[in-house]
């Protein structure tokens, strides 16, 4: 049996540069399946031939915020950015980084 179709994905995290919450860190769903990382640049493997269901969200343990998702098809670039809200009640934004404003901006 053959293993299946892979590709890697690179998911820039942005934290704002003022937020009103220190200390947290986000946390990566890749099809449901929860992943504590880091701010900043990483990559993952979902499969080449599914939707893959990216998601992020922030915990600053007493709740959850700043959920955002993006569905990713097989045909969609390989680049997302998630942007993380400046209060700890907003929800945050996902999308592909061709489409993001501060993409290429120094940070």
């Amino acid at each position: 049996m053959t293993a299946p179709a892979t590709r890697r994905i690179e998911l820039t995290l942005h934290k704002p540069w003022f937020a009103l919450y220190w200390g947290v860190k986000p946390t990566l769903v890749v099809d449901g399946r929860g992943q504590p990382s880091q701010w900043g640049v990483g990559t993952w493997q979902v499969r080449a031939d599914e939707r893959a269901v990216i998601g992020a969200y922030l915990f600053n343990r007493v709740w959850r915020f700043g959920a955002a998702e993006f569905a990713l098809a097989p045909g969609h670039p390989a680049a997302l950015v998630y942007r993380a809200p400046a209060l700890p009640f907003l929800r945050g934004r996902i999308r592909p980084a061709e489409e993001d404003p501060g993409v290429g901006s120094p940070t």
